[in-house]
């Protein structure tokens, strides 16, 4: 180190001979050349460009020169410092430019190779009965509603004309949460009355969706499965457009052949009432009536609370259970081979693979 007094002579300042800056600039520029990434070479920076860097350590010699000296050493200091930092960043724009290029080619996707490589997923077979199902119907002109699989007790009981006192808003049937007036749909019934607070007849829906009831899983049970519910309000309806669509749907659903018979039946939101059943001359059992699901003229009470004038409208609703159609249709004689997700049950139906 020289000192204020000395004459001025830079060769007696190692550090500060240019010579010195100008390995200080070569080894720099081989070292980050030499550097394979962009982490290697961020690794290398400290060492040319951190505090103990050779020309770190020559700046701080300029404060021991001569006032006439100062000016040009600086200069010569900067100028090397600024060298190795514009080889620096050149070399960093190189290697991060040539990371990204060689992660473009090891990443690439031929999209020329085949798609089918691996087996690929498909719907469930009472998903695709579900869409089969809401397809006819909009053919028919009907539109598909749906609603909120937690419901208020109002849209899935009162307004449905189920009195309080009704068994099926017991706990052996409904699945009540700790928040009271909310339970877990016990049928897509709500969905129609729904539909009818919000719409203006004439009205034409198919309601299918997910629903849930207190039973235990077995053969033919489940606590959670699946109905669609249809609902029609208009001017001048009666039992025989009612018995026309469930014909019709019958032999869509089971074959031109179908047959369907009417039973008197009671339920709290349609009067009259019935249950039908389906004909099977090749039923696993033998040849039998197989009960389907449920319908009737909609009740003037339900269409009152609805906000819907029982005087000049009327209507017909009709529900089933989608497993229940899917068993009948396909001979299924266990519930759980719908809910197990066994593979070989779906490939039967030819949507697994």
């Amino acid at each position: 180190m020289t000192y204020r007094n000395d004459p001025y002579d830079p060769k007696q300042v190692a550090l500060l001979d240019q010579s010195a800056l100008d390995d200080a600039v070569d080894t720099a520029r081989k070292a980050f050349a030499d550097a394979a990434d962009p982490d290697a070479l961020a690794g290398l920076r400290h060492q040319h460009l951190g505090d103990r860097a050779p020309v770190s350590l020559a700046r701080r010699e300029i404060g021991a020169l001569p006032p006439a000296a100062k000016s040009d050493a600086g200069k010569r200091v900067n100028e090397a410092r600024r060298a190795i930092e514009e080889a620096f960043a050149q070399r960093r724009e190189e290697a991060e430019r040539a990371r990204a290029e060689r992660m473009l080619a090891e990443e690439r996707v031929d999209v020329t190779l085949p798609y089918d490589r691996r087996p690929r997923g498909a719907r469930h077979p009472l998903t695709t009965l579900m869409e089969q199902i809401a397809d006819l119907f909009v053919g028919m002109g009907y539109e598909v509603a749906e609603g909120p699989e937690l419901e208020t007790e109002w849209t899935a009981f009162d307004a449905l004309n189920i009195h309080p006192d009704h068994p099926a808003r017991g706990l052996m049937d409904t699945f009540h949460t700790e928040v009271p007036g909310l339970v877990m749909r016990p049928h897509t019934s709500s969905v129609q009355i729904r539909t009818m607070l919000t719409r203006t007849p004439p009205i034409y829906v198919i309601c299918p969706g997910r629903v849930y009831r207190t039973d235990e899983l077995d053969a033919t049970h489940s606590p959670v499965f699946h109905q669609v519910e249809g609902l029609v309000v208009d001017r001048g309806i009666t039992m025989a457009h009612l018995r026309g669509t469930l014909e019709h749907f019958a032999r869509t659903m089971f074959g031109a052949e179908a047959r369907v018979r009417w039973r008197p039946h009671y339920f709290p939101f349609t009067e009259p009432s019935a249950e039908f059943d389906v004909w099977f001359a090749e039923h696993r059992d033998g040849p039998r009536w197989v009960e389907w699901g449920g319908c009737g003229m909609v009740n003037p009470r339900v269409l009152r609370a609805c906000g819907v004038d029982p005087e000049a409208y009327s209507g017909f609703a009709f529900g089933m259970g989608i497993e229940r159609t899917l068993m009948l249709r396909h001979g299924i004689g266990n519930m759980r081979d719908l809910v197990e997700g066994d593979a070989r049950f779906t490939r039967a139906f030819g949507v697994g693979q």
